[in-house]
């Protein structure tokens, strides 16, 4: 199965993440564990297999569309743009896409 190295725009999004919930207390931090995880990968840019660029597109799928999520992300400490950069912000989610898409079978 294919793997990806992370461009250095999704692995600086991750650590900001990853920086910023560091600083926070512990009420104030978001993400789970997987997340967290997800995070320390891409910062490190180690390579992501195309399941787990699957379940990054599923995430910002889901969380993307959230009534009031830009809004909310727009506070780089509110939980919403923690969880959100921690698996690679914008720059992760275009990614993602992109792999995918590559990977859809030409008709």
């Amino acid at each position: 199965m294919p793997s990806y190295k992370p461009p250095a725009a999704v692995a600086s999004a991750a650590r900001r993440a990853l920086d910023i919930r560091a600083k926070l207390p512990r009420s104030r931090r978001a993400g789970t564990a997987v997340g967290v995880r997800r995070a320390a990968q891409l910062a490190a840019r180690q390579q992501v297999s195309l399941d787990t660029i699957k379940r990054m597109v599923s995430f910002f799928a889901r969380h993307g569309k959230s009534p009031g999520s830009a809004e909310a992300r727009r506070d780089r400490t509110s939980k919403a743009a923690q969880a959100w950069g921690l698996w690679g912000g914008n720059a992760g989610r275009s990614w993602a896409r992109r792999i995918l898409r590559q990977q859809e079978p030409q008709s």
